[in-house]
């Protein structure tokens, strides 16, 4: 057991990371109409696109755990937060659809393996400090996406999109840099010798699946909401931005109260009524012709999906008997096919159809996230519990 001041700045440092992956999360969703317009794609070009992007994350994230459970989750989010950096501008400076393809790969693949090393600390923080606060990380990641997003739309506008990502990237290096050094030491979470790769168990497939529709719904408002706000309702590419940023802000508010909601009501009520709110706010904002009121109905969106993720990866990395970092390795890597699913069969959609319409497909998975909202009470994985 570390001593508790050192736990206190592991939790602090977890807490900035997940706000520096925010920060360039946000940032590239401002971006993406840019990319496409820039390039001269369409919809659907650019959904293979983002395919590549996830799978990027679908190939790093089930070599992720057991790495970071071998060498400790500290290590690997240590490396794969500088990588990230680097990665994010590949795709600004792409100059055809299959170089943007590659690096979107690229990309993919550095925030795939942020994201199981830095879910994974947070878990041996939370572990550490006993108490929970998955929820507080996850809302530094939605603050993180307030501020890239934010940022963007008031400089996107007046400024190169490269020199905008590029001090983004400078600013991010250096927040992130500093907490790096107060992560737990390895043998907090390492040490673990097991396969190279995090295959799913029965432990882990129900959660996955719930992370698999709830991801694909969050990949849906990152990727496509803001074309939907450009093309739709004929915004700018900054007014378009600030459609995410509603969302992350939102995100961010009820993160911030998702502990203290799964404590006073329980994961399945919390996963139940969450999902029900973001399948009601997306409707709202695919039907309605207002700007404003459409920027709403995304920020409703939000506070829905907020804490399924975290309440997913929180319980898989306590499954009893497993790594925790193999465990949402596992989860993760479930929850990102919905990435791969999601992009494209969304851009083909549109192509076929309207943005609005494909977009609808995402209030089914809300309702199914709703109607399987069981599989997410943790007292499931143990013997006699129902």
């Amino acid at each position: 057991m570390a001593d508790l001041s050192a736990v206190r700045r592991a939790r602090f440092a977890v807490a900035v990371i997940f706000l520096a992956n925010g920060i360039i999360t946000g940032t590239w969703a401002a971006h993406i109409p840019l990319v496409e317009e820039r390039l001269g794609i369409s919809h659907s070009t650019l959904g293979v696109a983002l395919f590549s992007m996830a799978l990027g994350a679908l190939v790093a994230m089930p070599l992720t755990g057991p790495t970071a459970a071998r060498f400790g989750s500290a290590l690997v989010t240590r490396v794969a937060t500088l990588a990230l950096f680097v990665a994010f501008l590949l795709p600004i400076l792409a100059p055809s659809p299959l170089s943007l393809m590659a690096a979107l790969f690229v990309f993919g693949a550095t925030n795939g393996a942020m994201d199981v090393a830095m879910n994974a600390h947070g878990v041996a923080v939370e572990r550490q400090l006993g108490r929970p606060v998955m929820s507080s990380f996850h809302g530094m990641w939605s603050l993180g996406g307030l501020i890239g997003a934010g940022f963007a739309a008031l400089l996107l506008p007046v400024t190169a999109p490269l020199s905008q990502a590029a001090l983004t990237v400078a600013a991010g290096v250096v927040l992130a840099t500093v907490a790096l050094f107060f992560l737990l030491p390895a043998h907090a979470d390492g040490g673990v010798q097991g396969t190279t790769i995090a295959w799913p168990s029965r432990a882990t497939i129900g959660l996955g699946v719930l992370c698999f529709l709830s991801m694909m719904s969050e990949g849906a408002i990152i990727d496509w909401a803001a074309l939907h706000l450009k093309g739709s309702l004929k915004l700018g590419a900054g007014l378009a931005a600030t459609g995410f940023a509603a969302y992350a802000a939102a995100m961010a508010i009820s993160r911030f109260s998702g502990d203290w909601l799964r404590g006073r009501v329980g994961s399945v009520e919390l996963v139940r009524g969450s999902a029900i709110l973001a399948g009601i706010g997306l409707l709202v904002a695919l039907a309605s012709p207002s700007p404003l009121l459409a920027i709403a109905g995304l920020a409703v969106v939000g506070l829905g999906l907020a804490n399924l993720v975290p309440v997913f990866f929180g319980a898989a990395g306590r499954i009893p008997g497993h790594s925790p970092a193999t465990s949402i390795a596992a989860v993760a890597t479930i929850g990102y096919s919905g990435f791969v699913v999601g992009p494209p069969f969304i851009g083909f959609v549109a192509d076929q159809a309207t943005l609005a319409l494909a977009l609808g497909l995402v209030v089914l998975a809300c309702l199914a996230i709703a109607l399987w909202a069981a599989v997410a009470d943790p007292t499931r994985q143990a013997p006699g519990k129902r």
